[in-house]
């Protein structure tokens, strides 16, 4: 298999408007190579949906999802550019899936990486730099460790870099990308909340045994 240099992703990039991640995977899958690898690209509907991404999406709904037992509830909102697409069976597929994958993550925070603030990014590197496996290491190479280690940790908290549980072969984002390949529109997921029954509530808890003893000694 070719190697898979900066430059060939570059290029594959330039051809197909694709992102560096995508276009990655693509030449990762075609053993390197250009057309298969545009081809892989324009199967996935990816390609496409990257060119679609600055136009406006101001359409869409608003999807709900309850757990079984009703316990963890989820809203969110994925728009899309037209009213027509918001109601087709693709579109509303696609905000069941994310809305489902959503309660299956509860330590997912945020849409993307990108919407992570400075501050959460500033807290998690404080953490990794005081761990004691890097105690002794020289600096340059404890920073790259921790700069790997905070990449990794603030995937984990954004929805898009998810894999979708019913395929783990693709990412959530990819998944989006896909149905906007498929249906020709800009879409995005723009926000959610996740419920979870009981969550942020103190419960008092009593000392059965220990009421008892002291009812005996009374």
């Amino acid at each position: 298999m070719a190697e898979i240099t900066a430059k060939l992703v570059k290029d594959l990039r330039d051809k197909t408007g694709a992102g560096m991640m995508d276009c990655k995977k693509a030449l990762a899958e075609s053993g390197g190579d250009m057309t298969k690898a545009a081809e892989w690209l324009r199967q996935k509907g990816i390609a496409t949906a990257e060119k679609k991404s600055g136009r406006t999406a101001a359409e869409g709904v608003i999807g709900s999802y309850i757990h079984t037992g009703a316990r963890v509830g989820v809203l969110v909102e994925v728009n899309c550019e037209t009213d027509f697409v918001a109601r087709g069976e693709l579109f509303q597929e696609l905000v069941r899936n994310v809305a489902m994958q959503i309660a299956a993550c509860p330590n997912v925070d945020y849409v993307s990486t990108e919407e992570i603030p400075p501050e959460v990014a500033e807290r998690e590197k404080a953490i990794e730099m005081g761990r004691d496996d890097l105690a002794g290491k020289k600096e340059e190479m404890k920073v790259k460790i921790v700069e790997g280690r905070i990449g990794k940790r603030l995937k984990e908290l954004a929805l898009l870099e998810q894999a979708f549980i019913r395929d783990n072969t693709i990412t959530v984002g990819e998944m989006v990308k896909q149905a906007a390949g498929k249906t020709g529109e800009n879409i995005q997921v723009r926000r959610f909340s996740r419920f979870t029954l009981g969550e942020g509530i103190e419960v008092e808890k009593s000392d059965f045994a220990a009421e008892v003893a002291a009812m005996g000694k009374a």
